[in-house]
């Protein structure tokens, strides 16, 4: 199995909102896109745990999962990928900003 540790989690989190929306956009199936995001964000997770602890998990998490509900609303005014796409970009440039420039090479 691949070691994961090592992978920067900002592209994670986009993996886990553009491949999410995408999954479930494609099937009709919204719980399979939130099982996507899920995904991301647990491995995502191991790794700000850490860099950070339990806080920098909660914070990160929340933010993560705060753009998904975010771009529904921003959907109706802008788009709906440029909106996945601009939530994903605020999410995954805080995770490298608050953890993936800070963990050990």
């Amino acid at each position: 199995m691949a070691d994961l540790s090592r992978v920067p989690t900002a592209p994670l989190l986009a993996a886990g909102l553009v491949g999410g929306f995408t999954l479930a956009q494609r099937t009709g199936v919204r719980p399979l896109g939130g099982a996507a995001m899920l995904g991301a964000n647990v491995l995502a997770a191991r790794q700000w745990y850490a860099v950070g602890g339990a806080p920098l998990v909660a914070g990160l998490s929340a933010a993560y999962w705060t753009a998904m509900g975010v771009s529904h609303p921003l959907a109706k005014k802008v788009g709906t990928w440029p909106s996945v796409l601009g939530v994903t970009a605020a999410a995954s440039g805080a995770a490298w900003l608050l953890a993936d420039r800070r963990a050990r090479p």
